[in-house]
C-alpha cells in the first residue's frame, strides 16, 4: 500500500468529474488499498479518487470511531429518501482547517459497488448520509464551498491560495 499525496484547494483538478469505473479490477482494488491508507493517515473519515488526482469513479470513507468499518463505493449514486436536509459542519482533506454548515438530506439511498465489483445498496442518515453526499460531490467536481454565500467562498479561496503558494515555494 502507499500513501498518495491529496489535492488542495484551489487546485482546479479538484473540478475534474470522475468516469465510471469500467471494470473493478487489481488495479482498482490496489486503488482503494491505497486510498484507505491515505484517508486513515490524514484522519479523515471519506476521501474520493479526484482528490488524488485519478478521475474514477471511487470513494473510501470510515465513519466509525476507532476506523474499523471501511466502506467501498465505486461508482456510487444516491437518492434522496425524502425531502428534510439538515446542516452539518463539514470540512474536507483537500479544504484543511476549514469547516462551515452545508445543509444536506437526511437520508439517502446508496447504490454502488464494492471492493469485488459487486453490487449492493445501503440506506444512510446522520454523518454517513452527509459524508456520501459530500463525497459524491468530489466526483462531481464540487466542493463543500460552492454551497457558502459568495463572500464566505471568497474568504476561503484567498486563504487557500495563499497557503497554495506557501506549499508550492517550499
Amino acid at each position: 500500500m502507499a500513501k498518495l499525496p491529496i489535492l488542495v484547494f484551489p487546485d482546479e483538478r479538484l473540478r475534474t468529474k470522475a468516469v465510471a469505473v469500467e471494470t473493478v479490477d487489481d488495479e482498482v482494488r490496489q486503488l482503494v488499498d491505497d486510498m484507505l491508507e491515505t484517508m486513515y493517515d490524514a484522519r479523515g473519515i471519506g476521501l474520493a479518487a479526484t482528490q488524488i488526482d485519478v478521475h474514477r469513479r471511487v470513494v473510501v470513507m470510515d465513519v466509525s470511531d476507532d476506523n474499523s468499518q471501511p466502506l467501498v463505493m465505486i461508482n456510487p449514486r444516491y437518492e434522496p429518501i425524502g425531502e428534510e436536509r439538515e446542516p452539518l459542519s463539514e470540512g474536507c482533506l483537500s479544504i484543511p482547517e476549514y469547516y462551515a454548515e452545508v445543509p444536506r438530506y437526511l437520508k439517502v439511498k446508496l447504490t454502488a459497488l464494492d471492493r469485488h465489483g459487486e453490487p449492493y445498496e445501503l440506506e444512510a442518515d446522520g454523518l454517513l448520509a452527509h459524508c456520501i453526499q459530500h463525497e459524491y460531490d468530489h466526483l462531481e467536481g464540487v466542493l463543500f464551498v460552492d454551497y457558502l454565500s459568495p463572500l464566505k467562498r471568497d474568504r476561503v479561496m484567498k486563504k487557500m491560495q495563499k497557503r497554495y503558494k506557501q506549499m508550492n515555494d517550499a
